[in-house]
């Protein structure tokens, strides 16, 4: 039998901070619908880089998230975090120009969400809409391959 242990708050941030690309949770049409998604921490928040779509409308409807990232190593050795909270789209133009200049410092190309997803025949604009994250509760469990049976 494996042994889960949870983590601390230091070993949270520096899952949160090292892996970049988790699972965000949010509500669809009055149901859970979860998506693959890039994020960037600073500090204790966490801002998603996106374009205006589905997921923006369904976020600015409820914005209450949650985004689960996990580091598996093998299936003896990996961690999973869980971050809920609260979306908050950046609407004041320092806001997100200081957002972005943090952003586009780590993924310059701005990509998965600067890339033309086809819709239709016509394609569709790319509108980029920034949130920033702030956690209300974090939670961790880690397993390092050791049974104490």
């Amino acid at each position: 039998m494996l042994d889960i242990d949870e983590m601390g708050h230091d070993e949270i941030h520096k899952v949160l901070q090292n892996v970049g690309f988790g699972h965000l949770g949010y509500i669809h049409e009055g149901k859970p619908y979860v998506m693959p998604m890039h994020y960037y921490l600073e500090d204790s928040d966490i801002y998603l880089f996106t374009t205006k779509g589905m997921k923006t409308h369904d976020i600015d409807v409820n914005p209450e998230v949650c985004l689960q990232v996990e580091k598996v190593d093998d299936p003896l050795h990996w961690s999973s975090v869980i971050v809920t909270g609260q979306a908050e789209q950046l609407t004041e133009q320092p806001d997100i120009d200081h957002a972005r200049q943090f952003i586009q410092k780590q993924n310059p190309t701005l990509s998965p969400a600067i890339n033309r997803t086809w819709i239709d025949a016509w394609g569709r604009e790319e509108v980029v809409v920034i949130y920033r994250i702030h956690p209300r509760e974090m939670s961790g469990r880690t397993t390092d391959g050791v049974s104490s049976q």
